[in-house]
């Protein structure tokens, strides 16, 4: 059975709920083994023991959060050379546009050497003032079907074969 890791950080809750709609879908596929871990839990050793990944963060003064920050640099020169080729998707929380977000998790996608194979998702609240972007987020369901979308296609893929 192929194992799909969910890895995540979430301050507002919008970040968890996209983990959410992307796992329950993801669990609904036969085949995988969905794992959901927080950022901060997440180790090299969790990754090794996976066969596909989704990263999910919060975009945070035009950057990916600290706390997944964080995992990225615990885990990336442990990780080098031993995760090539595998596939993963991103999905990132912001309350702007989102595009560097998107851009780091990518670019270190790519030093991994790891296969993106569904665009990544930006879910954009449009929270600008201080007290909307730290406001609890709801995401709607428009925008929770993309992120189901990401989690039964990795999910699928991973359990045919076809990644």
């Amino acid at each position: 059975m192929k194992k799909l890791l969910i890895v995540y950080y979430s301050y507002t809750g919008g970040t968890a709920q996209m983990v959410e709609a992307a796992a329950d879908a993801a669990r609904e596929e036969e085949g995988s083994e969905i794992c959901v871990m927080r950022a901060e839990d997440c180790q090299p050793e969790d990754m090794l023991s996976a066969d596909g990944y989704i990263f999910a963060t919060p975009e945070n003064l035009a950057a990916i959060a600290g706390v997944m920050k964080a995992f990225f640099d615990r885990c990336y020169y442990p990780l080098l050379g031993k995760i090539e080729g595998r596939p993963y998707a991103a999905m990132i929380c912001a309350g702007s546009d989102g595009e560097n977000a998107r851009k780091q998790v990518e670019r270190i996608a790519t030093g991994w050497r790891l296969k993106k194979v569904i665009d990544s998702q930006i879910i954009c609240t449009h929270a600008q003032t201080e007290e909307e972007i730290l406001a609890q987020k709801t995401i709607g369901p428009t925008d929770l079907a993309k992120c189901s979308e990401i989690g039964a296609t990795l999910s699928a893929g991973l359990a045919m074969g076809v990644f």
